[in-house]
């Protein structure tokens, strides 16, 4: 299988414009052969970066309410049909696509960090909620629930996927391993001193080839009526640096894209190494002992409420 790693800028709270850039990237990709492709965390429409470079815990502080408002506007609304465009484009290039997406939640103003798997015949098969947003994170995005946790199979392979430090979570990654995966997608926002071991980590704990997508953001990316625009460039002008990569079973690196390129990171993968690997370790089979070590899963989808309306409508 043919599987790329996209390491570029979105079109930083712009959902539209960065909607645009996923559709021309899978053409792209598609047109080197590609056909399993991974986007960054919260790629559409971009990742928080000023809860790390502002003063983001600042309550009721003005500039803070009005760049959280902006990030709303963008978020995605998946019911709306905000992806409509990409599940058009994976169906017309055969491609599987893992997308990072900053999502609206039921009350359309709580935004999930939510890994979106889109098959190029079913449409969108898989919505993960990232389970526990990670330290100033949680000051933006609403804790997930387990519905995502699920492997998909593209052409004979499975193809599983987590955002971020979910790849750090032991239980998280148990869950996923108990069903199979061949493939495994790693989301981050871009870094490389974040997400390299990690990934090496997660492809040889899993006998999985690991590929890590994360994103490069710079001063010229932030749009001019950010309202924390100042306070960013107060930082500097680099905010991601990307840290795409794309590791063997065996924990060695199959391809690695440089730090703060803008590029789509390509490589081609022999399946038969993931049988291999499992020869002398399969965590969620041979070396597996649910006997004396168990996990129990809730892939239930949780919402804010539960409403039981009577079958007449009354």
């Amino acid at each position: 299988m043919r599987v790329a790693a996209v390491q570029k800028p979105p079109v930083f709270l712009d959902r539209v414009g960065t909607t645009a850039r996923v559709v021309e990237t899978i053409h792209e990709a598609a047109a080197d052969g590609v056909e399993l492709i991974a986007f960054p965390e919260t790629y559409v429409a971009g990742y928080p970066w000023w809860a790390d470079f502002t003063h983001a815990s600042e309550f009721d502080s003005p500039k803070q309410k009005a760049a959280f408002a902006q990030y709303v506007a963008s978020a995605v609304d998946i019911a709306r049909g905000d992806l409509d465009d990409v599940v058009a484009a994976c169906a017309e290039t055969g491609m599987f696509v893992q997308l990072g997406v900053a999502e609206r939640g039921p009350t359309g103003t709580s935004i999930y960090c939510t890994l979106v798997s889109i098959d190029p015949t079913a449409g969108i098969v898989g919505t993960h909620r990232k389970l526990k947003p990670t330290y100033g994170e949680r000051l933006f995005w609403a804790d997930g629930d387990g519905n995502g946790l699920r492997v998909h199979e593209h052409r004979g392979v499975r193809v599983s996927g987590l955002n971020c430090w979910e790849n750090w979570m032991p239980l998280a990654r148990a869950a996923i391993w108990a069903q199979g995966p061949e493939v495994h997608v790693a989301t981050w926002p871009g870094s490389p001193g974040v997400a390299h071991d990690p990934s090496r980590f997660a492809a040889m704990e899993g006998r999985v080839f690991v590929v890590s997508a994360g994103a490069v953001l710079r001063a010229e990316h932030l749009p001019d009526d950010f309202a924390l625009r100042d306070e960013m460039l107060e930082f500097g002008n680099r905010f991601s640096s990307g840290g795409s990569i794309i590791v063997g079973p065996d924990g060695e690196t199959v391809a690695v894209a440089d730090k703060h390129e803008e590029t789509v990171l390509i490589a081609d993968l022999d399946l038969t190494k993931v049988h291999e690997a499992r020869h002398n370790f399969d965590p969620g089979g041979h070396y597996s002992r649910p006997d004396v070590l168990r996990l129990d899963v809730d892939r239930a989808r949780r919402g804010p409420a539960t409403f039981h309306d009577e079958e007449n409508g009354s």
